[in-house]
């Protein structure tokens, strides 16, 4: 029971995360790093997803596995802030992926 607790508040955790990065935007950019992003811009956030996910493909490569759940987080935060930036709703995405569900992928 305690196991299927945790991962059903695991499922929410990005749609949590979602709601904290799009507070940031407009916020104090001298105070927070999320802000700082949205104040340098799409090209600078799609710059660091791009970074990120570089990261964790090198760490996936390498096999360890504790750094390539880091790079994840990393690359999974870098995302939403995009999808903040570009006022993409997290359900949009989860939609699309459940529309995936099944299907050969691409």
């Amino acid at each position: 029971m305690a196991a299927d607790k945790k991962k059903a508040s695991s499922a929410h955790i990005l749609d949590e995360l979602y709601e904290i990065v799009e507070s940031r935007k407009g916020a104090d950019p001298k105070t927070s790093g999320t802000a700082r992003l949205f104040e340098r811009g799409t090209a600078k956030i799609a710059q660091k997803v791009g970074e990120e996910a570089v990261e964790a493909l090198i760490e996936g490569l390498r096999g360890d596995k504790a750094l390539l759940a880091e790079e994840s987080a990393d690359l999974l935060y870098h995302l939403l802030v995009l999808w903040a930036d570009q006022n993409v709703k997290p359900d949009a995405v989860w939609t699309a992926l459940e529309k995936r569900r099944g299907k050969p992928s691409h």
